[in-house]
């Protein structure tokens, strides 16, 4: 597979809040979580219950998007990325796997009875103007081109 931009990579492995997207019957909905950035499989694994309305769209449509930014009010410093994929719960032996980076991450989550959920990155968009006002960095999943 091929890797995306390492600055995509360094981004994602520096931030750690997610903004998820999911949509059914044309009605969009937003939700924020914590993930860890799984480099090997370019995925964003986190937790949340099933009764949330976030996991229980994307059960029934799994194609998702969301969005990393980095909080700033100087232009010349915005960062984020935005990117679309596809969400499941991870099995078999990814599910030790996923466990091993999130608790890696987040070291509390081990006190927690968690509900792993792994976003696979499709397609991902990088914006970063202190390369250039308006730079962007495109990366798609060589499966769906």
């Amino acid at each position: 597979m091929e890797q995306p931009d390492k600055k995509i990579i360094a981004f994602l492995k520096k931030h750690h809040v997610m903004t998820l997207s999911t949509c059914l019957d044309c009605q969009p909905w937003c939700a924020n979580c914590f993930y860890a950035f799984s480099e090997e499989k370019i995925s964003l694994i986190f937790t949340s219950d099933f009764d949330t309305r976030h996991i229980k769209e994307a059960v029934l449509n799994s194609k998702v998007a969301g969005s990393v930014v980095l909080e700033t009010s100087i232009i010349g410093k915005i960062q984020g990325i935005q990117f679309s994929g596809q969400l499941f719960s991870p099995q078999e032996e990814r599910v030790d796997q996923v466990n091993s980076i999130y608790l890696k991450r987040f070291p509390f989550a081990i006190l927690m009875n968690t509900n792993l959920w792994e976003l696979r990155i499709d397609y991902a968009k990088m914006t970063d103007n202190r390369l250039g006002f308006g730079k962007k960095l495109i990366w798609e999943r060589e499966s769906i081109r």
